[in-house]
């Protein structure tokens, strides 16, 4: 039969003759309270259904022990592994997680970080979605002394602790690599060049092609959305283009293994005719044939780490505003689809 109201201590104290304050203390488990009298109230609070109203204490103590995580979508295996690893630092120290997406729509990550900082989390952690301007939005968080740590996705230049790759670099290497088996007309297919994650591979992509004197070519750069139907009409722009790319360096892996199909379909053989590398070592890097050459991007590190770092400046250990940018170390994975016979 449901009950009309929820157990509290004072029924507890009143079942068993004891006052209030000798519950509350045994339910803390504190030594101050009898092993057996202990053992009894946390009996009786079984057998009455009694649970700890974490929320009304939380508020006392004005922590709601609960970080918000905002992402830009959640189908995406990187954003998975990165929510993984914040769950694991969180689940260690106690903390609940409160997930929002902005389905890559500035206006609804903005409503959700009114509604995030309503819901009065503790800190929030956050990828910006691709369409972002500012980050005005985000000021209430800072006018509070509320920690802010933004990962992948961020401005480099703006407020929070930022967890990133050093982009540039990757795109720079798996450029490069291209170059070295023998490729010299290499398209890059990318996205919103108002990211940073986008801006600067394609940074890293022209600064490969100068270094080794081939010049950059702005029609051998596609920007375009990274789900299926884009990365299907991206391949079929490469197809028109004349002479053909020799390599193509896509800036995601799920986008690659579509853009591979496409060009297999057409009759290109990869790597012979065309050499192609991926980004993030997604798992369909390595079932897609030939598997796919990629950039490796260490998604749960940087969960774990961007948790770590708002969570100790919770707890006074660390603080943010003087960490400010943490950059992981990423590398060349080099698997089938870029190796070319070089005679």
């Amino acid at each position: 039969m449901a009950r009309d109201k929820d157990i509290t201590i004072y029924d507890i104290a009143t079942q068993l003759g004891v006052s209030p304050s000798t519950v509350s203390r045994a339910l803390k488990n504190t030594n101050a309270v009898g092993n057996a009298t202990r053992k009894k109230i946390l009996a009786t609070a079984r057998e009455l259904g009694y649970q700890t109203n974490t929320f009304a204490s939380n508020l006392r103590k004005q922590r709601s022990n609960t970080l918000g995580v905002m992402v830009h979508e959640l189908r995406s295996n990187f954003i998975t592994s990165v929510l993984s690893g914040i769950e694991n630092v969180a689940a260690e120290t106690n903390y609940d997680l409160i997930i929002a997406h902005s389905s890559e729509n500035a206006k609804k990550e903005r409503a959700n970080a009114n509604n995030l900082f309503h819901k009065r989390v503790d800190g929030l952690i956050a990828s910006l979605a691709s369409d972002t301007s500012n980050l005005h939005h985000f000021k209430s968080f800072v006018d509070k002394s509320l920690p802010v740590v933004f990962f992948d996705r961020v401005f480099e230049q703006d407020l929070g602790a930022k967890v990133i790759i050093n982009n540039f670099k990757a795109g720079y290497d798996a450029t490069q690599h291209l170059i070295r088996q023998g490729c010299e007309r290499i398209a890059h297919i990318t996205s919103s060049l108002n990211r940073n994650v986008y801006s600067e591979r394609l940074r890293g992509y022209k600064a490969a092609l100068a270094d080794n004197g081939i010049a950059f070519d702005e029609r051998m750069v596609i920007v375009d959305g990274l789900a299926e139907e884009h990365a299907a009409y991206s391949a079929k722009r490469i197809l028109k283009l004349s002479p053909l790319p020799d390599g193509i360096f896509i800036t995601n892996d799920f986008c690659a293994a579509v853009v591979m199909q496409v060009l297999k379909d057409a009759g290109i053989h990869i790597p012979e005719d065309m050499a192609i590398v991926g980004f993030n070592n997604d798992a369909i890097s390595k079932v897609i044939s030939p598997k796919l050459t990629t950039i490796d991007y260490p998604g749960y590190e940087m969960g774990q780490i961007a948790a770590r770092q708002i969570i100790s400046h919770l707890k006074g250990t660390s603080n943010i505003n003087t960490t400010n940018t943490i950059i992981l170390h990423s590398e060349l994975i080099i698997r089938e689809s870029s190796l070319k016979q070089i005679s």
